[in-house]
């Protein structure tokens, strides 16, 4: 997911978060855990790879997401964003 997520930095998730169009997820699909862009179009929902080389994977409905990304954090203060 990177630029937004670099290697190595780390995923604050709140598991009980309020998920909306354009939010980052941690979701479950096909039996493994992704960090994806949700996206609503055209009343359904997408998990939404930042990098061109991975297909947006639908879903069939919000109970796959796991929690939304509120924060992340790097090794420097500047690596800090929060997403809420």
């Amino acid at each position: 997911m990177a630029p937004e997520f670099p290697a190595g930095c780390i995923v604050i998730v709140e598991p009980a978060g309020v998920v909306s169009d354009g939010c980052f997820v941690v979701a479950e699909h096909l039996g493994g855990i992704l960090l994806r862009q949700l996206k609503k179009l055209n009343g359904h929902w997408f998990l939404h790879a930042l990098a061109d080389n991975y297909p947006a994977l639908a879903i069939d409905g919000l109970e796959q997401i796991r929690g939304r990304v509120i924060q992340r954090a790097g090794r420097r203060r500047r690596d800090n964003k929060l997403y809420v």
